[in-house]
């Protein structure tokens, strides 16, 4: 599933012109993506979650000096995946530094943190820093959950926190509760994975005792021209598709992708065509069936 291209470092948590953009590298096509809204004519801004940046913002004008936006809402003014449920939460998760009192107030969930992990400023909110907003999750989130939210934060070409920032955080995390599952998600964390269900997918695919797929690999087709596949499986040219809204929705990307998939099956890739919706166990079974036709062996 192609997500979009991830925007420069310095456009992601603010309002922006579209020369601007342009000037910073984003194609015009780029800006013409669902996840920008347009407020104003030649104007764009990420689609972050309003009803939260509102919540936050109200909470800001009682927030003391020494407390930050942590957890899911970090995560979603950072623009990090999150299950549904958890988006659905209406609480504003809220961190206390330096052993301060955690905040009980109707409508927050209050933390304290003895730690002294970074922050910085998202629409003028303080906010954990990306890494340390991705360790503070632990505690909420399942292992595939949280890799899915670190795959996002190390995306390529436009990364928010590098590995090494990551594993920085982790330090700064310390043992409190979930270190362990920090350390376990970590390890599953690719930069190469543009999207929330190809993580998941790749994920249960591994589990299943299925070899690991290349996240967005790329292959040099017989014509010379390159392609990328959303999750490959390179030595028995089998690879995954995620059809995502854009789709149906996109006419230009439809065709686009016709035109390509064409080419790979040309080439003798064997396609899986995949969506969100498809349950897991059928992804499985389907990608072991085209594996196993291929010639790998359990």
């Amino acid at each position: 599933m192609r997500r979009p291209t991830p925007l420069p470092v310095s456009l992601v948590d603010r309002p922006f012109t579209a020369p601007e953009a342009i000037a910073s590298g984003v194609s015009r096509r780029r800006l013409r993506s669902g996840d920008l809204a347009r407020p104003f004519r030649g104007v764009r801004a990420p689609r972050a979650d309003e009803a939260v940046a509102h919540r936050c913002a109200a909470y800001a004008t009682v927030m003391p000096p020494g407390q930050v936006f942590s957890h899911a809402t970090a995560a979603m003014l950072l623009g990090l995946p999150l299950p549904r449920a958890v988006e659905r939460d209406a609480r504003v998760h809220v961190t206390a530094l330096e052993g301060g009192r955690a905040p009980r107030r109707s409508g927050v969930a209050g933390y304290s943190t003895t730690g002294h992990p970074l922050v910085r400023q998202v629409r003028g909110l303080r906010v954990l820093a990306p890494a340390d907003a991705w360790c503070s999750l632990a505690g909420l989130l399942r292992h595939d959950d949280l890799v899915a939210a670190g795959d996002r934060l190390v995306g390529l070409p436009s990364p928010m926190a590098t590995f090494d920032e990551i594993d920085r955080a982790i330090v700064r995390h310390g043992n409190r509760a979930g270190a362990a599952k920090l350390r376990r998600a970590r390890a599953d964390l690719r930069a190469d994975s543009y999207s929330r269900p190809e993580t998941l997918a790749r994920l249960a695919l591994i589990r299943a005792g299925l070899p690991e797929p290349e996240p967005n690999g790329v292959i040099e087709l017989r014509s010379g021209r390159r392609t990328r596949g959303d999750l490959v499986f390179r030595a028995y040219r089998v690879l995954v598709e995620y059809d995502g809204e854009q789709h149906r929705l996109d006419l230009e990307q439809w065709t686009t992708d016709v035109t390509r998939l064409n080419d790979l099956a040309a080439d003798g890739w064997l396609v899986i065509r995949a969506t969100k919706r498809m349950p897991r166990a059928e992804l499985v079974a389907r990608a072991e069936s085209a594996l196993l036709e291929r010639g790998w062996r359990r």
